[in-house]
């Protein structure tokens, strides 16, 4: 069964069992702090789901379920193995104080074996785990009881401590029930519980799928009392549910990745080398497709590290800008149907991991002489000099860390990361002194730019191309200040044209207009936003046109702006410049 027909079935049976279907998330989270940890990506299902899963009512209902793009690396040094992959897929379904334990357990189970609307696995390979108890809660014979009334034998289901699910010392939390399924052909039959966890230890069983019960409320680490409502949380990763019905022992064998590797087996030297590239040029297209564009900070960091790696593992340690193309059309044509954001975005991301792979190669020979030089007396790295290889020659910690193993030495990660922090503090310092709120005030002149810059994102649309992106703004009473993605200086050109084109908006005195909607619906219109899920669920849309005149901008903002585009005065690019790799900015004035 291919990877397009599980997702696809998966989501088929949930509305069939009543579930609102949601559109995957971006890979980027909120940038505030709160629910989410301020956590830079979206790493599991449930994680743009918090603030429901807290209490707030969801607009589409109680039962829900997805099939979410995620991007975690805290083991990207496992990558290259048969399990572990940066970029990966969650298919989940939730219940917001609707169904519990009995009808989640029944919907895995129907989902997991039914060979009709399911996957039809064998329900004779399939082994439970459940709670096992502690102090504060019981172990949870309600869950295996279930599992017993679908069909899964008593003695194939295990109790364990690690069954338990929090999301941190503060907030819901409650047992889990996982569903491990046996991809060995050696017949395991029934398992002492010590037998089982050797299995798993062996990857002879794999855990293809997780039912999480939260019914309990923490704080300070502790289980305090039961939540006002019971929810479920369920998650099984698509890349490793596929590698289980194609028969494959990894992730990197199945219709996923196999294309991608069978490139690029031909410019690494080991099957893992290969893995490594697939994997992080997927991710890396991914993540640029979600509006992230190489840097030294934040998101843009991770970007960096992950293309920079790929291009260490290569046998040339660089990228042709043929292979690459080669690569990106092959994730184009597995998932415009899913993403299409992948394939509008298709030559944006070639075009920036090119550069990445220029810029890369135009540091890393004097990086590794510099590594050279710090390593000759054959002692460890310091965190001080590793961040110097990272800072002036742009070799990522983790490559600094892989040649180091090659030489038998260490790095210091700790001083590492100390000197890190101080980096990102100032960096983001910068950062809030340049774009502090956007609107300097709410006076007539400040709105007037404000109207301006939606004027102006949508002409270097138009002039530029769709790639074109809000990175930040600023604005005054004197000017605007509005940073893009773009890959190039601007010309002449298209300079004027983009004058010109936002000057006829204005000339023809188009009407602005809010309305309050959902996030959705928004969506359907085409709003844009700096990252779309910085937006709840209910968000104010700005219109500039009418149907009579044409809708020229739509876009997600809080406002305030003014009522007609008469209201501005003539527009002037007065400066365009580079703000960051692959940022420019435009300094705009009336007058």
């Amino acid at each position: 069964m291919q990877s397009s027909e599980i997702r696809k079935r998966f989501l088929d049976f949930m509305a069939e069992n009543g579930h609102a279907i949601l559109d995957s998330a971006s890979l980027v989270t909120t940038d505030e702090k709160g629910a989410a940890d301020n956590t830079l990506f979206n790493t599991a299902g449930m994680q743009p789901l918090i603030p429901y899963l807290l209490g707030e009512e969801h607009p589409k209902g109680q039962r829900l379920a997805s099939s979410q793009k995620c991007v975690r690396t805290t083991d990207i040094d496992e990558v290259g193995d048969n399990t572990h992959a940066t970029f990966f897929e969650m298919l989940g379904n939730w219940s917001l104080g609707d169904y519990f334990k009995e009808e989640a357990i029944s919907l895995s189970y129907t989902f997991l074996t039914d060979k009709e609307k399911g996957l039809g696995l064998d329900p004779s390979k399939l082994y439970i785990t459940c709670f096992a108890g502690n102090e504060d809660v019981p172990k949870d014979e309600e869950s295996a009881q279930i599992w017993q009334s679908v069909g899964i034998p008593e003695n194939r289901i295990y109790f364990l401590e690690d069954n338990w699910w929090s999301a941190g010392d503060n907030g819901p939390c409650g047992p889990d029930s996982e569903m491990f399924y046996r991809v060995t052909n050696e017949d395991l039959g029934d398992l002492s519980h010590e037998e089982f966890l050797k299995a798993d230890d062996d990857q002879k069983l794999v855990e293809i799928w997780n039912d999480v019960f939260m019914e309990f409320k923490k704080k300070d680490g502790k289980v305090v009392g039961n939540l006002p409502h019971k929810n479920v949380d369920t998650g099984a990763g698509l890349e490793r549910l596929t590698a289980v019905l194609q028969n494959e022992e990894s992730i990197f064998d199945t219709d996923l990745f196999s294309d991608l590797v069978n490139i690029t087996k031909e410019i690494s030297n080991s099957d893992k080398q290969a893995r490594i590239v697939a994997d992080h040029i997927k991710a890396g297209s991914f993540m640029i497709a979600d509006g992230i564009t190489p840097s030294n900070t934040d998101r843009g960091y991770v970007l960096r590290r992950i293309l920079r790696r790929a291009i260490f593992n290569t046998k040339e340690r660089s990228l042709s800008p043929d292979l690459v193309s080669n690569l990106v059309n092959i994730l184009v044509e597995k998932y415009e149907s899913q993403y299409t954001n992948v394939s509008d975005k298709k030559d944006f991301i070639i075009s920036e991991i090119n550069k990445e792979n220029d810029q890369f190669n135009k540091t890393i020979s004097g990086g590794l002489k510099e590594f050279e030089k710090i390593s000759s007396s054959g002692s460890n790295i310091s965190g001080e000099d590793a961040f110097k290889l990272f800072s002036s020659h742009g070799l990522p910690i983790d490559l600094v860390k892989e040649i180091a193993k090659e030489k038998g030495i260490e790095v210091n990660d700790e001083e590492f990361e100390k000197e890190f922090k101080k980096h990102q503090e100032l960096s983001r310092s910068g950062a809030e002194q340049k774009f502090k709120g956007g609107l300097a005030g709410h006076g007539p002149e400040e709105l007037k730019f404000h109207t301006a810059t939606h004027l102006l994102h949508a002409g270097l649309r138009e002039i530029l191309g769709k790639h074109v992106e809000q990175k930040g703004s600023n604005i005054t009473p004197e000017r605007l200040r509005f940073d893009f993605s773009h890959p190039e200086k601007m010309t002449q050109e298209e300079k004027v044209a983009v004058e010109e084109w936002v000057n006829d908006k204005i000339t023809k005195a188009l009407p602005v207009t809010k309305l309050e909607t959902t996030f959705d619906e928004a969506k359907k219109m085409g709003a844009m936003g700096l990252f779309e899920d910085k937006y709840g669920d209910k968000v104010s849309v700005y219109k500039i046109g009418d149907e009579e005149s044409d809708i020229c901008s739509i876009e997600l903002c809080g406002g305030p702006h003014v009522e007609n585009t008469s209201e501005l005065g003539k527009f002037k690019i007065k400066k365009e410049e580079a703000s960051s790799a692959g940022v420019r900015r435009i300094k705009g004035v009336f007058g």
